[in-house]
């Protein structure tokens, strides 16, 4: 019980000190009348689409609620070896949606409202502006964790069991797949027609007030960068505890199966320590926040260590809480080096994904110089890049994996997810904050504030980019050895101990599995394609029938773009979302237990690699992009620049849309086998 109250107590205070950083937040100047104004219609495009959004979603979290109650908690097939008294799955699948919508809905509440506060901050200085972006990223991190923390513990505490939070876990993975998608969508078809026709056509800077799309990018930038995200974090993180705690449920922890660890207030200890090791990352993260800090004429150097030691401060925390902890619980000190070791591989990949992304390393520098012989180069470069940044990552998890095993068996590879996310806190943070300085920028242009307010916001954008990289390296390391846990869980669950590639229905399993990324990423591809048409055609119908727009005097129809970008992500964001969650309920309800287990492993395998692939080629072509408009190569405004911004439009969908969706996949893919798996044997 006293574990279970220090976990109660880390959410409650993490969700205070959001509160505390909030009030910090608002409290800053809002600018003159034309920011705020700018500012409102950001802040009203963005809660129209959430709001609409989630609308939308109640109807299918209400479907998927009556068929969780029917098929399991009622179990009017007789599969499952249930009470069937009362909902209790269902239930919590309600709870994990809420809770998946509220990360998402406080993240962008607060971001929307620091994007014209950062641009004002930015005029006085650079750390100025990066303190109140970051907060406001902050206010994100900390209160994923806090909810995520306080969800599990509290429904794990009431009903004490694995099968049943699960559904806490599909509810957090079905709402953050639909809210990545719909927000991936609704940002990149307004990001990318509002380059094409703007820049490339029209010659005229990013976030012209002139551009009728430039106010729904901006508000893309919150519907899909933060809401979305934060959605998906959320997911990764109960997600991780879940599968530590079904592994425990199904008894598989050990390499030495006669060797237990015993219980303490009544509870196996290998439950508690994930939960402990999460809690302490909740204070760790709290006292890294108060680490980031920068001076101004900073390059990117120094931005990125001033993040990084608000990171290692955090991680260097959870590793002493780790080790008490272990050696309170008198446990073998191989979870420590577990634990350690996701931390490790975090950071590895993470810092792989900034090597390959940062236009300070050569990677992205050679991909902008390809712009000197046209797009088609830079399209090649980028996608090559892509494809050899996923060397580093494969490596590091299947060395992470091999090792966690050694030490702790299956329960390892769960554990080292748990230190990977335990700082997600602060990690999260330095991704949040990206869009709201690229927010900060538009709205800075869009006023006609100092060139210099630019500069600045730009340089906190460029970071941005290459901390999202970052993060979604994170979410992605995570996602493989959460699902890889989740799969164990399933396998003792159903009883399919093992998966024989020769036996008919696996081999059959893995080939759809592995076909399910590519067949998302293009669903997820094409609707940003179909989208940012229509976009397209809009903006150039604007520029051509409203007169004296491109002269600056009259005003574009911002609400129109709005309204084009919202109908298209809520349309196309449909069947992607289906297809997860359908996918591997009819493959095991007519293949079999086996074949559902072979999907999960094709899922696994093709879901990484393809996300890395999609998350770093796009984050190189668009700082290859930011490289030419800081004074590189011919400059701003030339044929290299337009030749990389047809690269950074390509990118777009890749990193903000398919590549982040695709973790979500393969956990979701994890958790729907895990709920509905009783069902297939």
């Amino acid at each position: 019980m006293l574990i279970f109250l220090i976990a109660i107590i880390a959410g409650i205070v993490a969700l205070s000190f959001a509160g505390i950083l909030t009030v910090y937040v608002l409290k800053q100047d809002e600018g003159n009348d034309k920011v705020k104004f700018i500012g409102k219609a950001i802040q009203q495009g963005a809660m129209a689409f959430l709001s609409r959004e989630y609308r939308m979603l109640s109807l299918f979290v209400a479907a998927m609620f009556i068929v969780l109650a029917i098929f399991i908690d009622l179990d009017v097939l007789g599969q499952i070896d249930g009470d069937g008294t009362w909902p209790k799955t269902a239930v919590c699948y309600l709870i994990g949606a809420i809770g998946s919508a509220m990360a998402g809905f406080i993240g962008m509440s607060i971001a929307i409202r620091a994007n014209s506060r950062t641009a004002v901050k930015a005029s006085d200085g650079l750390n100025g502006a990066l303190k109140v972006a970051f907060s406001s990223g902050a206010v994100m991190g900390i209160s994923v964790v806090g909810i995520g923390l306080l969800g599990v513990v509290i429904l794990y505490w009431i009903f004490q069991d694995a099968q049943i939070i699960a559904g806490f876990g599909f509810g957090a993975s079905s709402i953050a797949l639909f809210a990545r998608v719909g927000g991936g969508i609704y940002t990149k078809a307004a990001d990318v027609g509002a380059d094409l026709v703007g820049k490339v056509e029209q010659g005229i800077p990013e976030d012209d007030p002139r551009n009728p799309a430039t106010i729904a990018d901006n508000v893309g930038d919150n519907v899909g960068d933060v809401a979305g995200m934060g959605a998906d974090l959320f997911e990764s993180y109960v997600g991780s505890i879940i599968a530590t705690i079904a592994l425990v449920a199904v008894g598989m922890l050990y390499l030495d199966s006669n060797n237990p660890v015993g219980e303490i207030f009544g509870f196996n200890k290998l439950v508690l320590l994930p939960i402990l090791v999460l809690a302490s990352g909740i204070f760790s993260s709290i006292l890294g926040t108060f680490l980031v800090r920068t001076k101004e004429g900073a390059t990117m150097s120094n931005l990125l260590w001033s993040l990084r030691y608000g990171i290692f401060g955090a991680g260097g925390l959870v590793l002493i809480a780790t080790g008490l902890s272990v050696w309170s619980f008198d446990l073998s000190f191989n979870y420590f080096w577990v634990v350690l070791i996701g931390l490790i591989a975090g950071q590895i990949i993470g810092t792989s994904s900034e090597y390959y992304t940062s236009y300070e390393f050569k990677p992205t520098k050679d991909v902008a110089k390809q712009a000197e012989t046209g797009p088609a180069t830079v399209v090649i470069a980028g996608l090559g890049l892509g494809m050899i940044s996923t060397l580093i990552p494969a490596v590091v998890v299947v060395v992470a994996m091999w090792i966690t095993y050694s030490l702790a068996g299956v329960y390892g590879v769960a554990l080292s997810a748990i230190g990977m996310l335990s700082t997600l806190g602060i990690t999260l943070a330095t991704d949040a904050y990206g869009p709201i300085a690229d927010n900060a920028g538009g709205i800075a242009e869009m006023s006609g504030m100092d060139p210099k307010v630019r500069e600045r916001t730009d340089a906190l954008d460029s970071l941005g980019n290459t901390t999202a990289a970052t993060g979604k390296g994170f979410a992605i390391g995570s996602a493989v050895l959460t699902s890889l846990a989740l799969l164990a869980a399933y396998s003792a669950m159903t009883g399919v101990s093992a998966l024989d590639l020769l036996q008919r229905e696996v081999l059959m399993g893995v080939i759809v599995g592995s076909a399910m990324p590519f067949i998302f990423a293009a669903l997820t591809m094409q609707a940003v394609g179909r989208a940012a048409n229509a976009m397209v055609q809009e903006v150039r119908r604007q520029f051509k029938e409203i007169k004296g727009l491109l002269e600056g005097k009259a005003d574009a129809d911002y609400a129109k773009a709005v309204d084009i970008s919202t109908r298209g992500a809520m349309r196309e964001m449909i069947l992607p979302g289906v297809l997860a969650i359908a996918a591997p309920i009819i493959v095991g309800a007519v293949l079999g237990a086996e074949a559902l287990g072979g999907l999960l492993v094709g899922s696994i395998a093709t879901g990484f690699l393809f996300a890395i692939m999609m998350a770093n080629s796009g984050g190189a072509w668009d700082n290859a992009k930011k490289w030419i408009e800081a004074g590189n190569l011919a400059g701003k405004g030339s044929a290299d620049h337009d030749a990389a911004v047809v690269g950074d439009t390509i990118g777009d969908p890749f990193k903000d849309t398919s590549g982040p969706s695709l973790n979500i996949l393969i956990k979701l893919t994890a958790m729907v086998a895990l709920v509905f798996g009783p069902l297939f044997l």
